[in-house]
């Protein structure tokens, strides 16, 4: 995430960073790139499913520790690929390259390949404790940065996108922010960590701050992939600069090439930037300078006001209360505005079909559901094998569901969503009587896993220890326990590991069912 190489280039030039001692403050933080950093810093499971009560423990610590500090956080996290599109090139090569990593996985390795439910467990918890939180309708990084410029507060980030952006109060880089370390005295307690400016970078490098945005783009940033562009300043340093070192990598190339230049405007050096590129390079390049300009936020009135934030033109006809669940959390933009849904890579046997098979049903009623009025079938991103599969899906509108219109959902009989929802999941109501109102939707969840999955599912009774689990632990509390990690590095049943998949993968698209019909059914835990 962000530009490549430059937080490696930093850690070799850390006196571009300010010692801060953080408290008594607002915080705009990038909800997102918290959540999965948080679980890869606490060390917790990635290949068994998940430690999701582990990962709530981290998340209360870490906001608790921000209260203690008097630091009040916002949180904004990311809803999508945005009217642009622009990433998606971005999302398939990280598809492609979850899937390449999952043998090793399966051997045990730690590949970045993460748990599917960290978001829904990250906003929850978030929830829970009244942290103000928004969705953004697509890609957070502009909005929050715009909304850091308007607010002057600082960014809590690990994405060096926001090196990029001249946001007056800088960034707080999340590797460095030593949350669990909260320093203590008479008079008030405060968080260790290190602030960049991107005054202090170019000040470092020589460069003016306006090249920012052409050295972010030309050095393959999340928008932009030139590795066959990238061998005119691929290392040493431009006559006069004696202050870089002589061992230069690409980046101290690029940064030492564009603060020798002497151009008047910065649209002359990106031109000359550009001189020997193709034209499909020189497009992504513009495309790219484009994402770094601030746009007016439009966060601040959700923050302030309640205001829910605008959709573009092109979703003028998706009802209030959609756009209100959109930005809260929970449902994404992306069947609305591209009819596409990129779906989670989970660790299992690439022999086996994919776990999400199973829950395509569940997806096709809310397909039909929320598009009953725009219609159109719904690409879903998925794999066969080791390989990346796009396959059309057609919505389903039967049943119950006939009886529903999206722009008046929310008044529709609470008897009717819940047909919807209990119809899908193959379930009747009567089964799901005397069983705690938390815990009726993963029971008809596994309900409908035990009759759907493939091959046939023979651990119902480890699905109910963990289910178990769950709820003593909530009972006696979590605080302080980490999880378990003797099993991290122990290799996977890839059959065992595929029908837990399947009945996460059931979960999560019917607790989504589930929120678009209003909650029929209480909205389960999701840290088990």
């Amino acid at each position: 995430m962000g530009v490549k190489g430059l937080s490696s280039l930093l850690k070799d030039y850390s006196q571009i960073y300010q010692d801060i001692r953080f408290r008594d403050s607002k915080l705009l933080v990038d909800g997102t790139n918290l959540a999965y950093n948080l679980y890869d810093m606490a060390n917790l499971d990635q290949n068994h499913g998940g430690e999701y009560l582990a990962y709530q423990v981290q998340i209360q610590a870490l906001f608790k520790a921000l209260i203690d500090c008097e630091i009040k956080a916002y949180v904004v996290i990311d809803g999508g690929s945005g009217t642009s599109d622009i990433k998606l090139d971005t999302r398939m090569d990280r598809q492609r390259a979850r899937l390449e990593n999952i043998p090793a996985a399966l051997k045990g390795k730690k590949m970045g390949i993460f748990p599917p439910s960290i978001m829904s467990v990250f906003e929850q918890t978030l929830n829970d404790m009244k942290v103000p939180l928004v969705k953004c309708f697509g890609e957070a990084d502009g909005q929050l940065a715009a909304l850091a410029k308007e607010w002057s507060f600082p960014v809590l980030s690990g994405d060096t996108d926001f090196f990029i952006y001249a946001l007056p109060k800088g960034v707080l880089p999340l590797h460095n922010f030593q949350w669990d370390s909260v320093k203590r005295t008479e008079a008030s307690s405060y968080i260790p960590c290190k602030l960049y400016t991107t005054s202090s970078f170019c000040t470092f490098f020589n460069i003016n701050d306006q090249l920012l945005p052409v050295f972010a783009s030309l050095a393959w940033n999340d928008y932009v992939n030139l590795r066959d562009e990238s061998t005119r300043w691929a290392g040493g340093s431009a006559p006069g600069r004696p202050t870089m070192p002589q061992r230069a990598s690409r980046l101290e190339g690029l940064l030492s090439w564009l603060g020798a230049r002497n151009d008047r405007t910065t649209e002359d050096t990106l031109t000359a930037a550009m001189a020997d590129m193709s034209q499909q390079a020189r497009r992504e390049v513009q495309k790219s300078m484009l994402e770094y300009r601030l746009p007016s936020s439009s966060l601040r009135g959700f923050f302030s006001e309640g205001t829910v934030p605008p959709l573009p033109a092109e979703l003028s006809w998706v009802p209030e209360w959609v756009r209100a669940s959109l930005t809260r959390g929970g449902l994404g933009a992306d069947i609305l505005m591209h009819r596409r849904k990129i779906l989670r890579i989970q660790v299992e046997s690439s022999n086996l079909k994919s776990s999400n098979l199973t829950s395509r049903p569940i997806r096709q009623v809310l397909y039909g559901v929320l598009l009953a009025q725009g219609g159109g079938e719904v690409e879903e991103v998925d794999r066969v094998g080791l390989e990346p599969n796009r396959v059309k899906v057609q919505p389903l509108v039967q049943g119950a569901a006939q009886r529903l219109r999206l722009d008046s959902l929310p008044q529709a009989d609470r008897t009717v969503r819940l047909r919807v929802c209990l119809e899908t999941l193959g379930v009747e109501e009567e089964t799901l009587e005397g069983v705690p109102a938390h815990l009726r939707l993963p029971v008809a969840v596994t309900c409908y896993w035990l009759r759907r999955a493939s091959p046939e599912p023979r651990l119902l009774k480890a699905l109910l220890m963990v289910v178990v689990q769950g709820e003593l632990m909530r009972q006696i509390g979590t605080a302080g326990w980490q999880g378990y990690t003797n099993h991290h590095s122990q290799p996977l049943d890839g059959i065992v590991a595929h029908r837990f998949n399947q009945w996460q993968a059931c979960l999560k698209d019917a607790s989504q069912l589930n929120l678009l019909l209003c909650k029929p059914l209480p909205e389960p835990h999701y840290a088990w």
